[in-house]
């Protein structure tokens, strides 16, 4: 086992797995993850499911790439992504994750291994979209199954939908191809990783910013959030209460090295994707902790 001093600021210090056998679980996830969310885009018959799962695990791919690819590009011991599966509607899968298995140099390296992933996932996510859209269906509300899921917007996928297929006229919407849905999934996770706040893709991008002074900004973020789940979608809980676990976020090596202009203006635009990527609201069964407890003293009136 290793025993090095960055036990005592929070840092996992465990057993590596021989490499042959870590490349294996790394291998076994991904064919795991691949089945998972092909199974639970069969609603769309086989070939939506491929349509799907193919456009999902192209982004998680390159988005997990650019974290790598950014780690090993400043000496960071980095290891494969881990796929997660998860073999539940509607998605298939909670992502991936990368580990990192040695200090952040500076805070530079921190802002680009941050953003990297981010950046290279939305590379693919906009043709995944753009394409998907373009074999999307504009209908009639009427005409929709009452037992379809209604999604939420996010600001960027509401411009591309306006770009690709024009103005929609009242009464209409648009049933997404499952390349299209599998677009909008990403944007989703992309936004959820570029939250502000804790050990997440933003946090580490709010960390770099603004060294320490940026925690007033992550307290905002997790309050709107909070506010959210009150009052308009509780699935949200499971993640406020994940960020509170790692809120704290670690320092790097160097954190006096500032950045440079550059990396500023990268950093401001990962947090801006964070903005135009946020689905607050994502699906339109949900509800709020409030509403749901109004419901049930409502219902135990005479």
């Amino acid at each position: 086992m290793r025993s090095h001093a960055f036990d005592d600021i929070g840092y996992d210090v465990r057993m590596d797995l021989k490499p042959k056998k870590r490349f294996r679980l790394h291998l076994v996830l991904f064919l795991l993850t691949a089945g998972t969310t092909y199974l639970v885009g069969l609603g769309n018959g086989p070939v939506g499911a491929l349509w799907y799962s193919g456009g999902l695990m192209a982004i998680l791919i390159c988005h997990e790439a650019g974290h790598y690819l950014a780690a090993r590009r400043h000496g960071i011991r980095a290891s494969l992504p881990y796929f997660i599966p998860l073999p539940l509607p509607p998605f298939g899968t909670m992502g991936a994750v990368i580990k990192m298995d040695s200090r952040i140099p500076h805070r530079r390296a921190l802002l680009d291994v941050g953003a990297a992933g981010p950046f290279a996932g939305l590379a693919v996510i906009l043709p995944v979209i753009y394409f998907g859209l373009r074999m999307s269906e504009i209908v009639h509300l009427e005409t929709l199954d009452e037992t379809g899921i209604v999604l939420g917007d996010s600001l960027l996928f509401r411009f591309l939908s306006r770009v690709t297929l024009g103005p929609l006229e009242k009464g209409q919407d648009i049933l997404l191809h499952p390349l299209a849905f599998a677009g909008w999934v990403g944007l989703l996770i992309t936004a959820i990783n570029l939250l502000p706040v804790g050990q997440l893709d933003g946090g580490h991008i709010l960390y770099a910013l603004f060294h320490r002074h940026g925690k007033p900004v992550a307290g905002i973020v997790y309050g709107f959030f909070i506010v959210i789940c009150l009052f308009f979608y509780f699935g949200w809980f499971l993640m406020l209460v994940l960020v509170a676990i790692f809120r704290k976020h670690p320092p790097t090596l160097a954190d006096e090295i500032p950045l440079d202009p550059g990396r500023k203006w990268a950093g401001a635009l990962a947090l801006s994707l964070f903005v135009l990527s946020l689905t607050p609201v994502p699906f339109g069964v949900g509800e709020g902790l409030v509403p749901m407890i109004l419901k049930g003293v409502q219902g135990t009136w005479p």
